[in-house]
């Protein structure tokens, strides 16, 4: 025999309070008497009450639920960062509706699910958001929040690494090791984040009057991996090879022992995101750390504090982290 829920309306029945203050009661940082929170916590224990967080946002017209949109679960950067995101909104009295976006821009039935469940903004990920939704959200007074992206044609919130300066760094160490092959194993071309570790790698080499060359890794493993076992076995040399994150340089890693090559002697690689798998004792890959946390938390800090923020882009700098890859 199924057990019937305790509503808030029972609760404030008893309590003597009205269904609001038993709301408030349970929303985090909201306003209410000590005597009136001791008086509906007392019922509700007895109770044994569970509030119910829609019907609650309902009534406050206050949801404290963040939507997030995420495309490349497969992508460990972005499981490490849903989680950070997790733990730290609840940590500040917030919860999330996650979605995973099954194409490259989110959709309208997508973000219907965002609109339907009233949540309080929304942060994006590695997805594309059009102009059009942007302004439908604008609309609806739900601030969208752009993480590791950047989008000049939107007037969205971004905090993302300093990839142009990233890059240009890991450009100038392979530089000062004397390397005259040096490749780019690119991520998604549309994507802000390519196209900025692209030019902060090619434009430091182009300054000194050297070229390089790209390999089309599209974030993905198994596409790194075919397309440069293929490019050395055309023929063409590699000294060092820059991933456009770790998982394309992960794939090359493995395709250059596979061809016969060792690293860091006869390659050395660097990726990008530092993920855990980076760290593996098999993989050891030198990468560009980008601070998740840091990230994270600017993202948090202009959701909570939106009229402090001075800067609609957010840069974080990030560090190279040498391993095994790399001399």
């Amino acid at each position: 025999m199924s057990r019937q829920r305790v509503s808030a309306s029972q609760v404030a029945k008893l309590a003597n309070v009205s269904q609001s203050t038993v709301s408030r009661v349970f929303t985090p940082g909201a306003s209410v008497s000590e005597k009136a929170r001791k008086r509906v916590m007392k019922v509700a224990n007895e109770l044994n009450y569970k509030p119910n967080a829609l019907a609650r946002g309902l009534i406050m017209n206050k949801t404290n639920l963040v939507g997030i949109a995420m495309k490349t679960i497969q992508n460990p950067f972005y499981h490490e960062t849903l989680a950070i995101f997790t733990k730290k909104l609840k940590e500040i009295g917030y919860s999330v509706l996650f979605v995973n976006s099954e194409n490259e821009e989110i959709q309208q039935d997508e973000i219907n699910q965002f609109l339907e469940y009233n949540v309080e903004a929304i942060i994006v990920t590695d997805a594309i958001l059009s102009s059009g939704l942007v302004d439908k959200l604008s609309k609806a007074q739900i601030p969208v929040f752009l993480f590791n992206r950047r989008d000049e044609t939107s007037n969205c919130y971004s905090v993302t690494c300093d990839n142009v300066n990233a890059a240009h760094s890991i450009a100038e160490y392979f530089y000062q090791k004397g390397h005259k092959h040096n490749v780019f194993l690119s991520g998604l071309s549309n994507t802000s984040t390519n196209k900025e570790r692209l030019k902060g790698f090619k434009s430091y080499f182009e300054q000194r009057n050297m070229e390089i060359d790209i390999i089309q890794g599209n974030y993905t493993y198994e596409k790194a991996y075919y397309r440069t076992y293929e490019y050395l076995k055309s023929g063409k040399k590699i000294d060092a090879l820059f991933g456009a994150n770790d998982i394309t340089a992960l794939g090359a890693l493995d395709a250059i022992k596979a061809y016969g090559l060792t690293v860091p002697e006869d390659v050395e690689i660097i990726g990008f995101d530092n993920i855990k798998m980076a760290s593996w004792p098999n993989n050891n890959l030198s990468t560009w750390s980008q601070p998740i946390e840091e990230m994270v938390d600017g993202i948090l800090n202009i959701l909570i504090n939106p009229d402090q923020v001075e800067e609609r882009e957010q840069y974080v700098k990030g560090k190279l982290l040498k391993r095994k890859t790399t001399m």
